[in-house]
């Protein structure tokens, strides 16, 4: 006969992987199971519900007209009310602005007002921040092209670039935005 002993099997080992293996998946289906159930009480991105600001700016509805639904609900500045339903208010600056336009040796003189469907708070935040809002028109009026804004398709793409400018020095200082509008009421390039 021989010294040699046959080795016995390792239970011990394959017992471990299993429960590891089990304990794995124990743990990953009860994530899963409470991030569903999270879902499901509304808990989740899915069923969240946004926030309104109760000092946020509110639309003016037009007299004789009813607030379309909806629409009271939604972020300020993130949509355009409909006119035949809601007010406007305008503004208008008293300085014009001045700036150099891009690549060229021409100048840009232009006056400017502003409309808005909100209430006053629009145009108060407005006004209690004219000078971030002159800095951030000229800013744009400085990055405009000569030949482009003799045409009025350039006009009117400027008083988009500017609206949109406007309404995020608002949004910065104010947390809202709400200029629906931006007009010239004058315009002079030489």
């Amino acid at each position: 006969m021989s010294d040699e002993a046959t080795p016995a099997p390792k239970k011990k080992g394959k017992k471990k992987l299993i429960l590891i293996v089990v304990g794995g998946l124990v743990l990953v289906g009860g994530g899963v199971g409470g991030g569903m159930m999270a879902a499901g009480m509304g808990l989740g991105g899915a069923h969240a519900k946004d926030t309104i600001d109760p000092d946020a700016p509110k639309l003016v509805v037009r007299s004789g007209q009813s607030a379309v639904a909806g629409d009271d609900h939604r972020a300020v500045g993130t949509f355009r009310p409909d006119p035949r339903h809601y007010k406007a208010s305008y503004y208008t600056m008293d300085q014009p602005f001045t700036s150099n336009l891009r690549d060229t040796d021409g100048i840009a003189q232009i006056s400017l007002g502003v409309s808005t469907f909100y209430d006053a708070k629009v145009l108060d935040g407005f006004k209690d921040n004219e000078m971030p809002i002159r800095s951030a028109v000229l800013e744009v009026l400085a990055n405009q092209d000569a030949f482009v804004l003799g045409t009025p398709e350039g006009k009117t793409a400027l008083q988009g670039r500017l609206r949109d400018a406007i309404n995020k020095v608002l949004v910065d200082k104010t947390g809202y935005g709400g200029v629906d509008d931006v007009y010239f009421t004058s315009f002079i390039i030489q």
